[in-house]
């Protein structure tokens, strides 16, 4: 009598069990077993005198139990072990929720696309194939899921993650509450300090008092377009735009002495921050009043010293008398509105631009295609699913309480939900291959010499990192050209990005397919790395310097000014948001914050997709190199006045999750 062994692992959550019946029938290349009742985990299962050969798959199923009613069972693995001593692995990860049977594939000995071309063999997938939706016109497809109760279970928070995420939601909305009926607080009294209770409370990891202290500050001004949390739209300035019409005049004092605007172009210390794509998006009212927005440009100078101070601001992209061009030498409240003004335009550039277009919604481009295309036992499935992990979940709840109608959108932010479709739209037209490759975006921004650039140092050290473990990835299992071309599953999860994630827009440079293994490491890469350490460094720290909110002012109630008169301390506070928009802004930053709960940081992999020895050693590698730059970080951290930790691996979620 043959006799297989048979190990099933389940969750460690408290309700990964079930009260359910569980049975299993092996298939192999002879044949394939009865139906046999698991009773108990670690059994002996005998299914007969039969020698199935090679075990190419197993089917669980999950059937009603008595009189219990149904729940739900988390299976990790499941483990076969043949007459003749072979050992088959099958992971799940994965809840099983209905009664229903599933089918998994044996993780080892497939070729990368062998696991779906074996006859009969079925992979279920989460999600069924006609589960995308078109969230708004010219932005990313996203997935066809109403809300986040409706979402199927394998997408959702765990527990742990899902009750810190709607706790502190519920602590940050009461506080909120307490603010929203004061909405013209700004007219009655000075400048909000860290003392005077505008300032949302809690534990942070980086002081708000220092944005307090240091906002009007033309260096920290300048800082944050290096290591705050938008540091991707600096770049270097060789000849100044013709609708920005700066001369040697009005910048000679503030370059220091014996030199001058043209040599420091040429010298390549010049740069610049340009928010056009801002220009003729429409704006929403905000406590009943139409809001204002800017497209403005802005120059900026690096000294000898390092520091990054701005040169000149014009708050419109059409020069000409009724769009001057502000300087460090004008009035002080003239000058800090013109600033203020800047950080406006920074805020929605940076809130949809930069994080929910390339670290949102594209990381559920990729979710969604790998979920749709991608087989479970198919490597690229296994490389990717950690860095995809709650990247669905969070968009729909981003479309369920902030961008969705009535939501922070719409109650806090000038664009409201009209000017943010159009800004997706026309960001989605301007974003390229280039933009999402980080060391290429250095190349083309001009910014590899630029000083005390931190994200970009740190960031090219991830990315380095994130390509030797994909590259050695790769080369297990694509040997040849050839390998990548054939590779069906992986052609139609590259072309559906393309299509969904990009809307076939050839001009984005986006790949439509991939033929070398080159290709297909600088495109895993790029996913990779999209989806943690990019996210990472463009979500950390938006509490923190958003703490004070002239610093990044949500919306601005006054139109930006057209000539040089003088500004007045209660003229920039009409200008700024009102406190109960302030309070809402900052309850949903303070949500957004890194979770620590349930956080698995860059290169942790607690569950065995890969169960080969090679790709573990690669795991082992990349870990190893993780932790080197971790303690570089720490030793460079330790000579700076203000640390950056945004790309610090231990701070970086493996996914886009948060």
């Amino acid at each position: 009598m043959a006799v297989y062994k048979v190990q099933v692992s389940t969750g460690q959550d408290s309700l990964a069990g079930t009260f359910d019946t569980i049975s299993i029938t092996l298939v192999g290349s002879h044949g394939e077993s009865p139906k046999h009742v698991l009773d108990r985990f670690g059994f002996d299962f005998q299914p007969g005198s039969v020698t199935l050969g090679p075990i190419l798959l197993i089917r669980l199923h999950k059937e009603p139990y008595s009189f219990f009613p149904e729940n739900m069972w988390y299976c990790n693995t499941v483990q076969v072990t043949s007459p003749e001593g072979d050992t088959y692995r099958f992971p799940c990860y994965r809840w099983i929720q209905g009664y229903r049977t599933v089918e998994l594939a044996e993780s080892t000995g497939m070729t990368h696309w062998g696991c779906a071309r074996t006859p009969g063999l079925v992979i279920n997938r989460p999600l069924p194939r006609d589960r995308w939706k078109e969230y708004s016109p010219g932005a990313p497809w996203c997935a066809d899921i109403d809300s986040a109760m409706t979402a199927e279970v394998n997408l959702q928070y765990s527990y742990p993650k899902a009750s810190a995420f709607f706790g502190r939601g519920s602590a940050a909305t009461q506080e909120s509450w307490l603010a929203a009926p004061l909405p013209r607080s700004n007219h009655q009294t000075p400048l909000p300090s860290p003392g005077n209770g505008v300032l949302f409370k809690g534990s942070v990891c980086v002081s708000p008092e220092y944005v307090f202290e240091h906002w009007q500050e033309d260096a920290f001004f300048g800082y944050q377009y290096l290591n705050g949390f938008n540091p991707v739209l600096i770049r270097k300035c060789t000849a100044l735009p013709e609708n920005f019409p700066v001369t040697q005049e009005m910048v000679a004092g503030f370059l220091g002495e014996s030199t001058s605007l043209q040599e420091e172009l040429q010298r390549g210390s010049i740069y610049i921050a340009d928010y056009k794509l801002l220009e003729d998006i429409p704006t929403t009212k905000v406590n009943g009043h139409q809001q204002y927005i800017a497209a403005p440009l802005c120059l900026l100078h690096q000294k000898p010293s390092g520091e990054v101070v701005p040169l000149a601001i014009q708050l419109s992209q059409h020069p000409g008398p009724e769009s001057p061009i502000f300087l460090p030498s004008d009035s002080e409240w003239l000058w800090t509105l013109a600033k203020t003004w800047v950080r406006n335009s920074e805020f929605h550039l940076h809130e949809v631009t930069s994080h929910l277009l390339r670290a949102h919604l594209l990381a559920e481009v990729f979710a969604v295609a790998t979920q749709r295309q991608l087989p479970m036992c198919h490597p690229l499935y296994k490389l990717l699913i950690p860095h995809i992990r709650f990247s669905i979940h969070i968009d729909v709840l981003a479309r369920t309480f902030l961008i969705s109608p009535g939501g922070i959108f719409d109650r806090a932010i000038a664009t409201g939900r009209r000017g943010l479709a159009e800004l997706l739209r026309k960001a989605l037209e301007n974003l390229t291959y280039t933009t999402l490759c980080f060391p290429d975006d250095i190349q083309e921004r001009g910014v590899a010499s630029l000083q005390n650039y931190y994200y970009r140092d740190d960031g090219l050290k991830i990315w380095a990192a994130i390509e030797s473990f994909v590259s050695g990835i790769v080369a297990i299992y694509y040997r040849t050209s050839l390998s990548v071309q054939s590779d069906h599953e992986l052609q139609a999860w590259v072309g559906e990005i393309f299509a969904k994630g990009f809307l076939g827009r050839q001009a984005s440079g986006v790949p439509s397919a991939l033929g070398t293994a080159a290709e297909l490491t600088k495109y895993l890469t790029t996913v990779i790395f999209t989806c943690s350490a990019y996210h990472a460094a463009v979500n950390a720290g938006q509490f923190e310097l958003a703490a004070f909110m002239p610093n990044y002012p949500s919306s601005m109630r006054k139109p930006p000014p057209r000539n040089k008169a003088k500004v007045t301390l209660k003229q920039f506070l009409d200008t700024i948001p009102e406190m109960n928009t302030t309070s809402l802004i900052l309850s949903v930053l303070w949500v957004l914050r890194n979770e620590d709960r349930d956080m698995r940081p860059l290169g942790t992999y607690p569950e065995e997709h890969f169960t080969e020895h090679e790709p573990k050693q690669l795991m082992a590698a990349f870990q190893d190199r993780l932790a080197e730059i971790s303690r570089e970080i720490k030793e460079r951290n330790r000579s700076l006045s203000l640390s950056y930790n945004y790309m610090y691996p231990p701070n970086i979620e493996n996914s886009t999750a948060i």
